[in-house]
C-alpha cells in the first residue's frame, strides 16, 4: 500500500510540475540579484561564555582592534582617524571594540568578529600591536588583552550592537583623549608610535 501512494505521489508531483514550468520560465532573471557573501553581516552578536578561552592561569582572552582610516580616505597618507564606540551603558565613556576570543576561531577571526559586531566595519587586519594585562571592573577578573590595528574597508549601517552603541570618528589625539581604558590608550600609543614610524 505505502508503495502505491508514493508512486501516486510522484506521479501527482510530476503533473503539477509540468504545469508550473511555463510559470517559472516567464520570471524574470534580471530581478533576482544574489547578495555578494562578503557583503552579508550577521545581526546578531554572540553571547554567553561557553566557548571563551581562558589561559593556563585562569586569565579570559579578549581581543579586539583599532579601527582607523585616512582622512582623505586614500590608502596612504594623510591625517589618521580613529572609530571609538561607546560603552554599553550610557555615559561611560568611549572605548575600542574588544571581545572574548573563542575556542573555535583563530586570534583574527575573533579581532575581525568582534569589531563588526561591536562597530560595525570591517577592513585588513594588520600585525598585532601587543598584548595588555588588565582587571574587569565587573567581575574582578584578570583578562590578557590582545589589540591589532584595522584599516578600514566598508562600514556598514546596521550592525549586531548599533542599537546599544554609538560611534565616532575623531583624531588620534581626540582618540586617546576620549578613551576611558587605561589599557586600551597604552594600545592607542603603540598604534601612533607604529604610524609616525612608517611615514
Amino acid at each position: 500500500m505505502t508503495g502505491f501512494y508514493v508512486s501516486l505521489f510522484i506521479s501527482n508531483f510530476s503533473n503539477v510540475t509540468s504545469h508550473l514550468s511555463p510559470t517559472f520560465d516567464n520570471i524574470p532573471s534580471k530581478k533576482i540579484v544574489p547578495t555578494p557573501i562578503e557583503k552579508v553581516v550577521s545581526l546578531v552578536s554572540r553571547t554567553g561564555r561557553d566557548l571563551q578561552r581562558y589561559n593556563s592561569s585562569g586569565h579570559r582572552q579578549v581581543v579586539g582592534c583599532v579601527p582607523y582610516r585616512y582622512k582623505n580616505h586614500g590608502c596612504g597618507g594623510g591625517e589618521i582617524e580613529v572609530l571609538l564606540i561607546s560603552a554599553q551603558k550610557k555615559g561611560k565613556g568611549m572605548l575600542l571594540p574588544k571581545g572574548g576570543w573563542e575556542v573555535d576561531e583563530s586570534i583574527e577571526e575573533a579581532a575581525l568578529r568582534e569589531t563588526i559586531e561591536e562597530a560595525g566595519v570591517t577592513g585588513q587586519l594588520e600585525e598585532s600591536l601587543g598584548k595588555w594585562q588588565y582587571k574587569s571592573k565587573r567581575h574582578s577578573m584578570v583578562h590578557d588583552g590582545y589589540m591589532f590595528p584595522l584599516l578600514v574597508s566598508q562600514q556598514f549601517e546596521q550592525w549586531p550592537e548599533a542599537e546599544i552603541r554609538q560611534r565616532r570618528w575623531v583624531s588620534l589625539s581626540e582618540a586617546v583623549e576620549l578613551c576611558e581604558n587605561s589599557w586600551m590608550r597604552e594600545a592607542l600609543e603603540a598604534f601612533i608610535d607604529r604610524k609616525c614610524q612608517t611615514h
